[in-house]
């Protein structure tokens, strides 16, 4: 009986410490187009996603709260050629293959910023697994992106999951769950990468 009560009393206080967590972690921010941060606990919009600065969070106890730093110099020469900002560039690394420059979607496409054979040719891409021409030729297209549409960062990390032609399809983040999720996904990262967790 007296084990009984030990375990019952453990998940109570583990049940309780994981409510006060979620309670006290409700932060949101909003990157708008010329790059400013708004945090918020209140959020007034859609584009608000929920950020990993917590009043009670140890950043150090968080998972991956500690990013793979291999790629940081290839990263960041890549980001000031083309004129992106490096946590960018890291988070969307970050979001398409977790710093595995070996990963390959099932829909074929390849390396750290998992670039599809068909545009290969365009983006100057001769070996997708090479992290320095990988990352090059991500981030060419980023950039690209990024340009096209104003440098909305919403519409451009859609458009680098679904393709520009379904964002244009749209005029907005396209209706899909996964996109929409990419999106938030690629933008908590940057947040964090921003502020060195």
């Amino acid at each position: 009986m007296t084990r009984y009560k030990a375990v019952l009393t453990a998940l109570i206080v583990l049940a309780l410490m994981r409510t006060l967590c979620s309670a006290q972690s409700g932060i949101y921010f909003y990157i708008d187009e010329d790059g400013n941060h708004y945090y918020s606990d209140a959020p007034t919009s859609d584009r608000y996603v929920p950020s990993d600065i917590g009043f009670f969070k140890d950043p150090s106890a968080l998972p991956e709260s500690r990013p793979n730093d291999t790629y940081d110099d290839i990263i960041r020469k890549a980001a000031q050629y083309h004129g992106v900002d490096f946590a960018l560039v890291k988070a969307v690394i970050k979001a398409e293959s977790d710093f595995n420059p070996y990963a390959v979607s099932s829909a074929g496409a390849q390396g750290l910023m998992q670039i599809m054979p068909s545009n290969f040719k365009s983006f100057d891409l001769d070996d997708p697994f090479d992290p320095e021409n990988n990352i090059a030729a991500g981030t060419r297209y980023l950039k690209y992106l990024i340009d096209r549409y104003n440098q909305d960062l919403h519409l451009a990390l859609a458009a680098y999951n679904a393709g520009p032609g379904i964002v244009d399809r749209y005029e907005d983040i396209p209706p899909f769950r996964e996109t929409r999720g990419y999106v938030k996904r690629v933008l908590s990262y940057y947040d964090r990468f921003i502020h060195g967790r």
